[in-house]
Order: structure tokens, then C-alpha cells, then sequence
């Protein structure tokens, strides 16, 4: 099984500025690796599927793919002798971010959807370095020992647990500070307990009246964090707008704005982790639309979708659920709230309408009676079948 931890980072003024001079450099050597993605992309591809007989070939070069780019750097470390500060897997974790968003680009992900055409990153976008291998004794107390930056102090709100290894750590830049990320391992944790019950289960509708509905009735009140202090963040963003480019005042404005917009993000973060540990410590089975939030931020509700964090909060209910060795199932969400959950018969309503009304008489609030048919879908699901056998 595999997690994650976030911890923050006291550095020294040095280690700061080493940090900060990591970032800038990484972010040069990223921007020309994928300069170098889009030269050869530019100059080998054909737009047409159709060639003249008599043309011009151009002078065609390798592709540059990620042993290639790799071979690269010691080179650089001769040209630009100041990369070799930076730690030699980091340096390598840079050709291999490139590789995974021009791969995504051309080809797409796992899933064969395709991203975007990949952007060269200005210094204050770049925030994140990686080491892809980490010592098992790189914690002592409460210092983290990082190759060539030396024993940084940790804040341990919370010990690591027992058993697990450290396997790569993240060091990134935020608005009041830096911060670690060690992905941790143990492949001893079962994925699923033996001891799961399917009877245990309820269906969760998402919405913006209220944050979700049970399919046992049970409603959880959406907090709106950004709507609550879109007043603070509208003074910070004029004073930000009227400060000159380039001055220190706009400097200090932006890191003030920076700061506003992460409290809202951890106010939202805390609301979803104790949201999902509240439905967990009740129910082994929780069930879920499987939404596309992406199509729906496109809509008139974009900015409330994005104040709720449904998608931020399904991926932390998912690996709370694998930590604890409990199920979360995605059902198709076609209908949900239209279709009878007493007799199955569909009754078109629209969105304003809020109660649940049928000819059958079963008469209910919208939302419950939505995440009854969610609840009812995944009854028949194949892993809830096979850990009903189980149980027999």
C-alpha cells in the first residue's frame, strides 16, 4: 500500500536560499528540455497526409526522448558547473516530468485521454523538486536528512506509522512556507479487510445545497470557505492591481494574496478529511457518482463547484478508504436524481425543483432520494458480490 505525508519545513536562511536556487535552475533546465521536445516536434512532423512527389527533405535528428535528455546532463554540469550543487536524482526527476507531459500531450495517459499542448513555467509556477529514493534512516527525530541541503528541521504533527518505508520525498514552495511530501510504502497492508462488512454500506449525493445527502437522510452542510472570504480576497486583489510590476509593495501584496487563498484551501482540506473520516468510521461501503467535474466547472456553477472541492474530496475519501482497508465504489450517475427510488419509474424535475414526488407515493427530498439510487446501484457490484461469498 502506498500514502502520503505532508510535513513543514523550518529551514535555515541558507538552506532557504539553496532551496529557491534549486527551483530557479530546475526550472531553466525544464523549460529547455521541453524546448527541445518542441524543436524536433516542429521540424519532423507533417501537417498534411499528402506529400508532393518532388520536395524537400529536411534534416532529420533523433528524437529526444528521456535517455537521450538524460545523457545530457553531464554535460551540462561541464557547461554550467553551478547544476552540480543539485543533486544528481533531481536533476533526472526533471527529464522525467518532461517525458511524462509531452508523452501525455502526443499520446495521452493510461487512460488514452490527452492533455494539453505543455507550457514553458515562469520561476514562480515551478515550485516542486522530487528525490526518487530516499535512505530508510533519512529521518532522525526531528530533522529530515535531504542530499546536499543537509538536516532540515521537521514539524511531526504526526508520527509515521510503524512499519512503513520512506520512498521518495517532495520538497515544494507555498505561500508561508516549504514543505515535504514523503510517499510511504508497505506492501504487508491488504488493499481490502477480510473482515469487510457489504451490508455496511450507504450511497452519498454531492450537491451545492447541501455538501452531501446519505441515502440513509443524513445531510452534511456545505461550508462555501471561498464565498465567505471572497470580501477579504477582493481588498487583497485591488491592492495587489495598484501596486507598480516589479516593485517590492506588489512583491509583499502578492505573498499576502498567496497566503489568503491558502487558508481558504486549508479550511477546505479540513472540512473534506474530517467528512471523510466521519462517513468511514460508520459505513465499510460508500458510494459514489462517478461526475465529471471537469464539464461541470465549465457551467454557470464553475465557481461553486470549485468552492465545494467535490473532486478534491472524492480522491481523499478513496485513500482513506485503501488506508483503512474499506471499499469506495463509482456508479454511472445517469439519472440518479430523476429515476423513482421506490418504484424505478422516471420523474423529470429540474434543477430548482427540490423535492422528489411519485405517482407510487413516495415523496422525499430530492437529494435522499438520489442517493437511495445510488446506494441501489452498487448492490450488484462485483466486489460486493465477492465478499458476500466470502462472508457465507
Amino acid at each position: 500500500m502506498r500514502t502520503a505525508y505532508q510535513y513543514k519545513l523550518r529551514p535555515t536562511k541558507q538552506q532557504a536560499v539553496e532551496i529557491d536556487r534549486w527551483l530557479s535552475m530546475l526550472c531553466a533546465q525544464y523549460n529547455y528540455l521541453l524546448a527541445d521536445r518542441f524543436n524536433w516536434y516542429e521540424q519532423n512532423r507533417c501537417p498534411i497526409n499528402v506529400c508532393p512527389l518532388v520536395c524537400h527533405l529536411p534534416e532529420l535528428r533523433d528524437n529526444p526522448d528521456y535517455y537521450s535528455q538524460k545523457k545530457t546532463l553531464p554535460l551540462l554540469k561541464k557547461s554550467h558547473p553551478h547544476y552540480s550543487d543539485i543533486h544528481s536524482q533531481v536533476l533526472q526527476d526533471v527529464v522525467k516530468r518532461v517525458k511524462v507531459t509531452f508523452d501525455r500531450f502526443l499520446s495521452g495517459d493510461s487512460n488514452g485521454k490527452r492533455s494539453g499542448r505543455p507550457r514553458f513555467k515562469p520561476r514562480d509556477r515551478y515550485r516542486t523538486f522530487t528525490y526518487p529514493q530516499m535512505k530508510d534512516d533519512c529521518i532522525q527525530g526531528n530533522l529530515i536528512n535531504l542530499p546536499k541541503l543537509g538536516s532540515i528541521k521537521l514539524v511531526l504533527h504526526r508520527p509515521i506509522p510503524t512499519g512503513f518505508k520512506v520512498k521518495t520525498a517532495s520538497v515544494t514552495k507555498k505561500a508561508d512556507g516549504y514543505y515535504v511530501t514523503l510517499s510511504l510504502e508497505d506492501s504487508t497492508v491488504p488493499t481490502v479487510k477480510p473482515d469487510i462488512n457489504p451490508n455496511s454500506i450507504t450511497g452519498i449525493d454531492m450537491g451545492l445545497k447541501e455538501f452531501l445527502t446519505t441515502s440513509e437522510g443524513e445531510p452534511i452542510a456545505i461550508p462555501q470557505h471561498y464565498r465567505k472570504s471572497q470580501k477579504r480576497l477582493r481588498v487583497i486583489q485591488k491592492r495587489v492591481s495598484r501596486r507598480k510590476k516589479g516593485s517590492n509593495r506588489r512583491r509583499k501584496a502578492v505573498k499576502q494574496l498567496g497566503k489568503q487563498h491558502k487558508k481558504v484551501a486549508d479550511k477546505r482540506k479540513d472540512f473534506h478529511f474530517k467528512t471523510a473520516k466521519q462517513l468511514l468510521s460508520k459505513y465499510d461501503v460508500v458510494v459514489h457518482e462517478d461526475l465529471n467535474v471537469k464539464g461541470l466547472s465549465r457551467t454557470r456553477l464553475a465557481k461553486s463547484v470549485h468552492d465545494a472541492g467535490w473532486s478534491s474530496f472524492l480522491s481523499i475519501l478513496a485513500n482513506k478508504a485503501e488506508n483503512a482497508g474499506l471499499l469506495v465504489i463509482a456508479v454511472n450517475p445517469r439519472n440518479t436524481s430523476q429515476d423513482c427510488s421506490s418504484c424505478g419509474m422516471k420523474v423529470p424535475k429540474k434543477l430548482h425543483e427540490r423535492w422528489h414526488s411519485c405517482q407510487c407515493g413516495c415523496s422525499l427530498d430530492r437529494d435522499h432520494n438520489a442517493a437511495i439510487n445510488i446506494k441501489n446501484r452498487a448492490v450488484g457490484h462485483s466486489v460486493l458480490k465477492a465478499k458476500s461469498l466470502r462472508a457465507q
